[in-house]
């Protein structure tokens, strides 16, 4: 059964970090008539809205994909769950809520590659304009955007002395991580309103929808991009056990970040020829780069047991003030309940032969094995620490043309000798900090890797591979580049190469990826794309 097609300006496949911009933008004339297919559904969960939800949503089908990474050699052959927003707000509605942007020097090498544009100081207004901080306008925030960013509404005495811990060590605290050089410590801004979490949706996403020329699908699952003459004009989905489709009047616009977008791409005969063949897929476009180049932030969590001061975990156990915590949100949304997984944040370089930080710490006042496990029984942090520059790489495939297969994802972490050496020398400074006066008053005892694995760079780097795990940041799967890149597949007004109509707008587009967490640059990237959507439409009229 398939639905009569209907026609839109814009169609954009997504409503999550990207998507939610996007559908703000391109809406705002009020001119123009604008779909947005979305797989998930609402975001109407109160997990969604508390931020310490996070815990519940992640592993949850109502909140996640629930992907599976494929067996990874530099992790012991282990595979990892690789969790991916299904909602609207997309991972927004389950992630972190860091706003990081990362480092002037990620973007400016995006210009050096030949990509007009994309410099810091090109991107650098779009950040100030979709904020709203909690300091107000100055020289390096915005006021008045859509976007709520707020410091955190609960703060630890443990943390407090791991910051003093990492100054004794040689890392200067500062104030904010977001002019251009995030090297220091500090503690993370949210994305939060009033300790409620403030996802893309919320932002950007729920308040266009307002003006009436946005017609928003959920539970929608897109299949493929129809090409006619070689110019994308129609989509094609499912919804409620039913075909539907509609044609694009102007652009066709993906934004199902660096899984979804791919698949997509790929269902419609858009990638490596003779990967498509192998499927029976008929090759609308030979772009070989579609679903390579994944990289992602791969986080090595150490965790230490303390004494003498207080942490999550022995707070959680407590009946009377896990209690608490509930009447503290229920009251005065503060607390524990209001918490990002990381507070703490400490960015610095693993070595003097490195020009400037290519570490994160994500310092968390609590232990875990993994996310959807309980709390460890026993007073303790987490150190966890990510090599923000990977040089692995990774793919993004299908392995059917079919809508409920699953997809391939290979990041092939720590498959390099630079990752490697990064990993050892990322233990070796958490280790080097602990053991700092400020934090040594705790009486810290390192329960991973654990004390019997020794300091050499071998012993180091084998442990890494035990205890990493995905920190959730994968892009790149369809990088920007010139057209003279085989591998690239948009070019630097985000348009995919050798197919009219159809851009990508996402977290996929990045060339290489981002000094920190990921989601406001993929908000910016969205905001940058309607803009040159917008301009490209004036060109044509």
């Amino acid at each position: 059964m398939q639905s009569v097609t209907e026609e839109y300006d814009y169609i954009i496949a997504g409503a999550g970090s990207a998507g939610s911009v996007l559908a703000d933008e391109l809406s705002k004339n009020g001119r123009h008539r604008v779909l947005v297919l979305e797989a998930g559904g609402d975001d109407n969960w109160v997990w969604f809205k508390i931020p310490v939800g996070y815990l519940f949503a992640i592993g949850n089908p109502r909140a996640d994909w629930r992907f599976q990474t494929q067996p990874e050699a530099g992790l012991g052959g282990r595979s990892l769950s690789y969790p991916r927003g299904k909602v609207i707000g997309g991972s927004s509605a389950i992630n972190a809520m860091i706003y990081m942007r990362g480092q002037a020097a990620d973007y400016d090498s995006w210009r050096d590659l030949g990509l007009v544009g994309w410099g810091w100081d090109d991107v650098f207004p779009i950040f100030k304009k979709q904020e709203d901080f909690h300091g107000g306008a100055s020289e390096c925030h915005g006021s008045g955007g859509p976007l709520r960013v707020e410091p955190p509404r609960v703060r630890w005495k443990v943390l407090d002395d791991y910051r003093r811990a990492a100054e004794e060590a040689g890392i200067a605290a500062i104030e904010d991580f977001n002019t251009g050089d995030n090297e220091g410590s500090a503690y993370f801004d949210v994305t939060q309103k009033a300790g409620t979490r403030f996802s893309a949706a919320r932002a950007f996403l729920k308040p266009a929808l307002k003006r009436g020329n946005i017609n928003l699908q959920t539970h929608c699952h897109v299949d493929r991009v129809i090409l006619e003459g070689g110019r994308a004009r129609e989509i094609t989905w499912t919804q409620n056990n039913a075909r539907h489709s509609a044609r694009a009047r102007r652009e066709i616009i993906l934004a199902g970040g660096a899984i979804g977008s791919v698949e997509i791409l790929l269902r419609s005969g858009i990638g490596p020829a003779t990967e498509l063949q192998a499927l029976g897929i008929p090759v609308a476009a030979d772009r070989p780069g579609v679903g390579k180049n994944l990289q992602d932030h791969l986080q090595l969590r150490m965790i230490y047991k303390v004494s003498g001061v207080r942490t999550l975990n022995e707070t959680y156990w407590n009946l009377f003030r896990r209690a608490w915590m509930g009447v503290d949100y229920a009251l005065w949304r503060r607390g524990p309940l209001t918490m990002a997984p990381s507070q703490l944040g400490i960015f610095t370089r693993s070595g003097p032969d490195v020009d400037r930080a290519n570490l994160e710490f994500h310092v968390q006042p609590l232990s875990l094995d993994k996310f959807g496990e309980p709390l460890h029984r026993f007073p303790a942090i987490t150190t966890s620490v990510c090599n923000l520059r990977p040089t692995s790489r990774g793919e993004v495939k299908i392995t059917s043309s079919a809508l409920d297969a699953k997809p391939h994802i290979q990041p092939n972490y720590l498959s390099t000798d630079e990752d490697r050496v990064v990993a050892a020398r990322s233990l070796r400074l958490a280790r080097r900090i602990a053991q700092s006066p400020s934090f040594q008053q705790y009486k810290p005892v390192e329960f991973l890797p654990g004390p019997s694995v020794g300091d050499q760079d071998e012993e180091l780097a084998l442990a890494a591979g035990q205890i990493g795990t995905t920190i959730f940041h994968p892009v790149g799967t369809a990088k920007m580049g010139l057209a003279s890149d085989p591998m690239a597949v948009v070019d630097e007004r985000l348009r995919v190469i050798g197919v009219p109509g159809l851009r990508v707008a996402d977290a996929s587009v990045m060339p290489t990826i981002t000094s920190g967490n990921t989601n406001a640059p993929t908000m910016m990237i969205a905001g940058k794309a309607a803009a040159m959507i917008l301009e490209d439409a004036g060109r044509e009229s």
